[in-house]
C-alpha cells in the first residue's frame, strides 16, 4: 500500500517593508510649485471677473434702504444671456445720456408693459404694485401719463423715489446698455448678503 507523503514546507518569514526615505524637496521647486499654483488661481479670478462677476461701488442713496451709499457689490454679467430679464430685478446699465457712468436701479416694467404713476402708486398693466422695497420714507408723490414701454426696454425706477433719477426723467433703458444684475453684496461685511 503507498503512501502519500506530504512535503514539508519551511514556515516563511514575513516580509517587512520599510517606509522609503523621501529626499526632500529643493527650494526651487516648492517655489516653481507655489507659484503655478498663484498663476492658476489669477487665471480663474480673471476669466470670473471678466466673464461672470463684476465688482462694483454704489455711489449715491437712490436705491435706499435696499442698498447703501459705498456699499461693494457683485454684478452677474452672463445671467442675460441665458434668463430674460424680469420685472424686480436690480441691474446696472450705462446712463444713456453719458455712456461713461453706469447707474444701478430697478426693472419695474418690460417691454410691451403699459406703466403709469400716480401721486407715487406705481402701477403696471393697469394694476398698482406693492413694492415692498418701498418704505413710506423714501416714496414720493409725482405722478405720471401712461406710456407704454417698447420692446426690449426697459422701464426702471430707485427704491429711493424722492431721491432717484430713474426712467421719469431719462425715459427708458435699451437691452443693450444693461451690463449685469446686481447679485450679492460683499462689503461691509456687515450688510452682506444676496441683493432682493
Amino acid at each position: 500500500m503507498a503512501q502519500s507523503t506530504i512535503p514539508e514546507t519551511q514556515p516563511s518569514t514575513p516580509e517587512v517593508l520599510l517606509p522609503r526615505r523621501e529626499e526632500p524637496k529643493s527650494h526651487w521647486y516648492t517655489v516653481k510649485h507655489w507659484l503655478r499654483d498663484l498663476i492658476l488661481s489669477a487665471a480663474i479670478s480673471a476669466f470670473v471677473i471678466l466673464f461672470l462677476y463684476q465688482p462694483v461701488k454704489v455711489e449715491g442713496t437712490s436705491m435706499l434702504p435696499s442698498l447703501e451709499d459705498q456699499e461693494r457689490l457683485f454684478i452677474n454679467k452672463f445671467v442675460y444671456r441665458w434668463e430674460a430679464i424680469e420685472r424686480g430685478d436690480v441691474v446696472v446699465f450705462r446712463y444713456p445720456r453719458d455712456m461713461s457712468k453706469s447707474y444701478i436701479k430697478r426693472v419695474i416694467a418690460v417691454g410691451g408693459d403699459k406703466v403709469s404713476i400716480n401721486e407715487g402708486v406705481v402701477y403696471v398693466n393697469g394694476l398698482p404694485q406693492h413694492e415692498v422695497y418701498v418704505p413710506p420714507e423714501y416714496a414720493d408723490e409725482r405722478s405720471m401719463a401712461e406710456i407704454k414701454v417698447p420692446a426690449d426696454k426697459f422701464f426702471v425706477m430707485g427704491d429711493h423715489r424722492s431721491m432717484s433719477s430713474d426712467s421719469r426723467d431719462f425715459g427708458t433703458v435699451d437691452r443693450g446698455l444693461i451690463t449685469g444684475k446686481a447679485v450679492f453684496v460683499y462689503w461691509p461685511v456687515q450688510n452682506a448678503g444676496i441683493v432682493h
